[in-house]
């Protein structure tokens, strides 16, 4: 399986603050894979996320996408070819929700047809049913339908890479676990690599092939959570585990060793 992402040495320091904000990290992330980022408040997962597409910028180190260095590639143009989902969604609220998910593909050009099919294409594939959502506004739809069109919209341009900064936090317990299992179906069908922060060590565990868990700007973890559990790295991550209940619920699943 080839490397789509890779983190060699990586460092972020913001001025002002005592520590970096990540610091001398090295990781590969195999293309395919959904990667789930955790770790406390402020641990730089997020600041992590944003530097794969430029949104922030390493101090030192490098990345790279597919075995080229990001700095190497226009910005504007990188940011177009990796699906990116916020929590805050970022509708735009002018524009119908068929116009919000054909933003990128008209931007590259795509012609009518082509966006026509993808757009009902993707808003089949969040289970919500075009003929009656793609003429409505984002004020019109409820949070968990703002957040399935963001997702859509994130996946328009057939991107090789998602990035996903916790998505689901505001939203409901039941519609955020909907959510979930729909985020492992898209996977699941075009298996693309996902890149999923979240402060959240259940839904890490429950949609992660690997686990990255984070604190204080450095690795502490890297692994499924299988091995996660049954073999904690540290007292750090061992008292994640035992504070959050995943171990329960992963020998509940049967998943747990």
């Amino acid at each position: 399986m080839a490397i789509a992402i890779q983190f060699e040495q990586v460092k972020k320091e913001f001025s002002g603050s005592g520590c970096p904000a990540v610091d001398d990290i090295s990781l590969s992330i195999e293309e395919g894979e959904l990667i789930t980022i955790v770790g406390t408040s402020g641990c730089g997962k997020t600041t992590l996320l944003k530097m794969v597409n430029r949104i922030c910028e390493p101090s030192s180190g490098r990345i790279l996408l597919f075995g080229e260095d990001i700095k190497n590639k226009d910005a504007v143009k990188l940011r177009q070819g990796i699906g990116y989902v916020i929590q805050q969604i970022g509708l735009f609220p002018h524009l119908n929700i068929f116009h919000n998910i054909a933003t990128v593909p008209k931007i590259l050009k795509w012609d009518k047809q082509r966006i026509a099919k993808r757009v009902d294409e993707l808003l089949t594939l969040v289970n919500l049913d075009p003929e009656e959502f793609k003429h409505r506004f984002p004020v019109q739809l409820s949070g968990g339908q703002q957040q399935r069109v963001g997702l859509a919209r994130a996946l328009a341009a057939e991107p090789d890479i998602m990035l996903l900064d916790e998505p689901f936090g505001a939203i409901d317990a039941i519609n955020r676990t909907n959510l979930q299992d729909e985020l492992l179906r898209i996977h699941r069908k075009y298996q693309k690599t996902f890149l999923f922060v979240t402060h959240d060590m259940g839904e890490a565990f429950k949609l992660g092939s690997r686990v990255l868990i984070m604190h204080q700007g450095s690795v502490q973890q890297f692994d499924t959570p299988e091995r996660i559990v049954s073999a904690p790295a540290n007292e750090f991550v061992e008292s994640l585990i035992l504070s959050s209940g995943v171990k329960n619920t992963l020998a509940y699943s049967g998943e747990g060793k």
